[in-house]
Parts: structure tokens; sequence; C-alpha cells
């Protein structure tokens, strides 16, 4: 990956208003709402298939404000969701970007639905950690494939050019740093050139890049990277080459729920509902409802980098609406048990330690107090016989910091200057995560990807008009 110098000589194959660099939500969005300003674009993916981070994701999108939350009752507001964000990552994001996602956030998910057919509802039932009102919006399956699967259709449908296997190798900048093209190369070697008058980088960040995950993540670079391998830090090293300014680059989703060794997500609702973690002593070792971000590393401090996911039959029940803990109940991932007796002995746990783990959550849901870590229990949600019982690791699915931006996804010089005509959105660009592990509110991976990759294609697309006017 490099920058090469742009001397005024260099002749393109082709030339195009827009290029996007990569196809995952943030890409597909930003040539949707490029195209529906008039801009043409052409979208660089480096893959066969268009799948990336999202696809391994469950696809939920959050975003206050929406008629979908106002069917069910669910009052809303972007002040309310940039409140929730700022306070989960200790109020480190930018609150322009904060303020110009939340904002934006229904108007998005309306159009993307209404206009593109993406079948939004809204998720129910409880809410994930640092979430004051449900606001998770995705597509029936709960899944992310099945959000890209949508985004393409519309794509598709729009006449939209997307190049697959064409893996972006180059940026040709001027003097000035402006972008004036790219070069891509194909699986065989071979190589071609795209002029263009804008570029938006979406491909995302660099928790596929062991280098950099050891330099920037230190505490997660033993982990098990559950993201998608192209996320080389691409966005990242270019920026960096360029002199761009380079925002939070130790922050990160990971996840304290990965199943093993099926290596299958399992979703927090399940820790939501009631469920707890125990490592391989039967000991509970922190606050289930604090995150799952940070829980990444909490899990993987324990013995083994292991833990176990314990609930029952009614939290196993509602589980079942999510594609993914079905496939792992498929796959034999979840065990059952009729007593705890049975469970200590089958998981090789000190009965005497386990017996004490749900003595202590007894007695904390009487007394109403919270735990030393800071988890209250109720009584409705005490688990009950027959129990579940699932295999879990921590992991590093993707990185949130990048590129800074402005609100109108324009990357910014290290004095705070903008260039010319560079964009970037979704984990190329420094999200709203705060600095480390623990400022990750569930959805800000998809939130920044998908709105903020809306701005990015509707402002290109406004800047190219105000350049041809001009």
């Amino acid at each position: 990956m490099a920058i090469v110098a742009f001397g005024g000589e260099e002749t393109f194959e082709a030339h195009v208003p827009l290029v996007i660099v990569g196809a995952g939500a943030c890409g597909l969005v930003a040539a949707l709402a490029a195209h529906e300003h008039g801009v043409s674009a052409v979208v660089l993916e480096r893959d066969a298939l268009p799948w990336g981070s999202t696809s391994m994701s469950q696809g939920f999108i959050p975003a206050a404000g929406t008629r979908f939350q106002e069917q069910l009752g669910v009052v809303d507001s972007p002040a309310l969701m940039a409140a929730d964000i700022q306070r989960k990552n200790g109020h480190q994001a930018d609150p322009a970007i904060v303020r110009a996602l939340t904002e934006a956030s229904a108007g998005v998910v309306e159009w993307l639905a209404d206009a593109h057919g993406v079948p939004f509802d809204l998720v129910e039932g409880f809410l994930y950690p640092g979430h004051s009102r449900m606001r998770m919006h995705a597509t029936p399956r709960r899944t992310g494939e099945e959000l890209m699967g949508s985004l393409l259709n519309a794509v598709e449908a729009a006449g939209i050019d997307l190049l697959t296997e064409a893996q972006v190798v180059d940026l040709h900048v001027d003097g000035t740093g402006r972008v004036r093209g790219v070069t891509l190369e194909r699986p065989d070697g071979s190589q071609e050139s795209f002029g263009c008058d804008s570029l938006i980088l979406a491909c995302n960040g660099y928790g596929g890049n062991s280098e950099l995950v050891a330099r920037h993540l230190p505490m997660l670079k033993d982990a098990l990277y559950f993201g998608h391998e192209g996320n080389q830090g691409d966005a990242v090293l270019w920026g960096e080459a360029m002199g761009a300014s380079l925002k939070d680059l130790g922050a990160c989703q990971g996840h304290g729920s990965l199943a093993m060794p099926h290596q299958t997500l399992i979703t927090w609702a399940v820790m939501m509902r009631g469920g707890v973690q125990i490592n391989r002593e039967g000991r509970r070792f922190s606050n289930e409802h604090g995150g799952y971000s940070e829980q990444a590393a909490k899990v993987l401090a324990q013995p083994g980098g292991m833990a176990w996911n314990l609930f029952d039959r009614r939290i196993h029940l509602a589980a079942l609406e999510f594609e993914d803990y079905r496939n792992a109940h498929i796959a034999g991932a979840v065990r059952t048990f009729d007593s705890l007796e049975a469970m200590a002995a089958d998981l090789s746990l000190s009965f005497e330690a386990l017996r004490e783990t749900f003595a202590e959550m007894q007695v904390l849901a009487e007394s109403g107090e919270a735990d030393a870590f800071g988890r209250a229990f109720s009584s409705k949600d005490l688990l009950e016989a027959p129990y579940h019982a699932i295999k879990v690791t921590g992991a590093l699915f993707h990185t949130q910091g990048g590129l800074e931006v402005n609100s109108q996804a324009r990357v910014l010089r290290q004095d705070g200057s903008p260039f010319d005509n560079l964009f970037a959105a979704g984990g190329a660009a420094r999200g709203v995560s705060g600095s480390g592990d623990s400022g990750y509110l569930s959805g800000n991976g998809l939130l920044s990807a998908v709105v903020l990759g809306a701005i990015a294609g509707r402002e290109a697309a406004r800047q190219l008009g105000c350049d041809s006017a001009a």
C-alpha cells in the first residue's frame, strides 16, 4: 500500500467522479447516498464476495426517533442517544460527530427501508448495556449477512458499479494533498488505474493487522480475531503517509462471548436477560452488564482464557430469536443440565464454588443490593433448572480508531484543516467509542458505518456538484 506522487502527467485507464474503497455496509450505503444525489460512483472491493465485517455482525443499527420505535411506543431522541454514547465512552468522542450521527440516524434507517427495501424492525425485549432506550434496528434474521444481502440488492437495483477482486494498492495524490486516482490490483497481479474527483475510504480498520494490533491494542494482541481478514489498516497507513490526523487508535470492539470451539457469536442478550459468566473455578469474575466489548479482556484474563455462559430455559428460548444462537445450538455448543451437581461434574467445576455463586445471586436478589462488581439481581431474572452452559472466549471484532473526520466525513490534516476531496467513514474513520475497549456502546460500529457512510456519500456528491457548478 503506497501513496504515489501525482505529477500531472499520469494517465488513468478510466475516470469516475467518485471512487469508494470497500464494499461493506459503509461503502454500499455511501454509494447509495451519492447515487441519490446524482453522482456516479464505483465501489472497489478486494474480495470475490463483498461481505466484510458487517456480515460477521448481528447487523444491529442504533437509531433514535424512528417510526419503528414510535409504532412500539418507544420514546427516544437524538439527544438521549448522544448522552448514552458519551456516557459509555467517558465523553471522549468528538461531540460534533456524535451529534451528527445521532441526529441523522433515524432518517438514514427509514431511507434505507423506504427507498431501498431493507426490512428493518425494532429489536425488543431487553436493553443492551449502556442504552437507555430500545433503539436497535435489524433485519428479521438478526444477522449482518442478511443486512449485507439487502444492501447488495439495493446497489444492484440502482445500477451502481461494484468491482470485486479489486484491491486498491496505491493512492495517487498531488502536492496539495488532493487525491487524483487509485491503482487496483487483481488476483493475477495485473493492475488497473482509475482517476477520480473524490475518494471515500470505507475499508474498515486494522484488526487483521497483527503488528498494528500489538502496537495499539496490547491487551488484545493474543485474542482471537473474529473480524474480516481484509481489515489490514489500509486507511490508517494511507492517512499516516498523507499527514492526516489519526485519533483513538487504542479504541476497539471486543466481545466476551464467542462460543468455542465453534467460533460462533453468542448474543449478549443472554447476559442482559439474567445470564452470568463463570470461570473454570465456578465463580463469577465481573459485572456482565458492564458491556460486552470490555468483557473480552476480562474473559481472556481467566484461567485458560475461557469462561462459561450460564443461563436457563427462559433465556434459551428468547435467544433462539437470533440466528447465530440457533446455529450454535444446532452445532452442539449449548449444553443442558438438570441440576448444579450435574453441571459441576460435567464441566469439571467445583460444586461448592458453583453453589456459592448461585446462593450469592439469591441473596442479592432478596436484599436488592449490588454485588462487588456493581451488578444487581432481580428475583424474576434468577436462573432456574434446567440450566444451560456455553464455553466462550474473548475476541477482537474490529477497531474503532482511525482517520479523524469532521461532521461532513471529510478527513482532517494534523492542523485540523480538511483534505480537498478525501472522505472516510466506518472503521476507516475515528469512531465514537473513546480511546479504549470500554467505551464501545453496542451498535457503535454499524452506526459509524451506515450513518457516517450515508453522510460521506451525500457530502462527496454535494462537493462534486459544487465543483462542477464552479
